[in-house]
């Protein structure tokens, strides 16, 4: 009997046992749920400038002028110096405005003639920066003279020679760029639009004729009669007339900002 007893336990223990395994073994898997909203890497985005035919032609002067009509290579790296400037902010917000600037590219850039043979090789580099394509070798470059001249300048980072010139970052003793730095061309998007938007022309309020106020008489136990005998002073005269307000000249935005001191092109 009791070893009826004890083979009944141990059949139940075996059963339970084995109910307990099954159990386990049939447990769904349980995986950690993916939110079905999860957090996607944000594209940064990107600085837009807008650029005219016209602009599209001064490039393709800084680059064919300052290359000394050289080759794709010569093109590629005035034309990034110019997008350099452009992106830089401390020139003028368009291409032309860049290349137009006195005293910072050839002389005549803006009127002389580009022969007709080097047009296309100019049209495929020009198309190329506006497109976002640069000379990786010219970096943060904004500056650049002929190559084989030599300055005593101890900031003139030489970055590469292309196209006859040497380009050249500004650059201080611990490293650091001596310019705003310009923007990576990744970060920078061109957009062509048919003209540069222009802001309404702001107009001052002043009338045509702006009645002359006359002085108010001062009180007699102030006024300076003018006598002269005993000090030699001039005394007080009342201005005859009165200063009229002038329109402010026009807003040069080019001028204002202010090129960078520099040396070369």
């Amino acid at each position: 009997m009791r070893a009826k007893k004890a083979w009944g336990t141990s059949f139940s223990g075996i059963l339970l046992v084995g109910l307990a395994a099954t159990g386990c073994t049939s447990a769904p898997n349980q995986s950690v749920p993916v939110a079905a909203n999860a957090a996607k890497p944000i594209a940064a985005k990107k600085v837009t400038y807008n650029y005219t035919s016209e602009d599209r032609s001064c490039l393709k002067r800084a680059m064919y002028f300052e290359s000394q009509h050289s080759d794709h290579e010569g093109y590629m790296a005035v034309g990034t110096v110019v997008m350099n400037r452009l992106t830089s902010g401390a020139y003028s917000d368009s291409i032309c405005g860049v290349v137009a600037q006195k005293k910072q590219f050839a002389p005549g850039v803006m009127t002389r003639t580009v022969e007709p043979a080097a047009e296309p090789d100019l049209d495929v580099a020009a198309d190329s920066i506006l497109h976002g394509e640069r000379n990786p070798e010219v970096k943060e470059a904004m500056f650049f003279h002929t190559d084989g001249l030599k300055f005593p300048y101890g900031n003139m980072h030489y970055v590469t020679v292309a196209g006859g010139n040497a380009f050249y970052e500004k650059r201080g003793a611990d490293g650091e760029l001596q310019t705003p730095a310009p923007l990576p061309a990744y970060e920078v998007a061109m957009n062509y639009a048919s003209e540069h938007a222009t802001a309404a022309p702001f107009e001052l309020l002043i009338p045509a004729a702006v009645p002359v106020p006359t002085p108010m008489p001062m009180p007699s136990a102030i006024m300076d009669t003018g006598d002269t005998s005993a000090t030699g002073d001039t005394g007080f005269e009342p201005p005859p007339t009165v200063a009229v307000p002038m329109p402010r000249p026009a807003f040069d935005s080019a001028s204002l900002r202010g090129g960078l001191d520099q040396v070369g092109g």
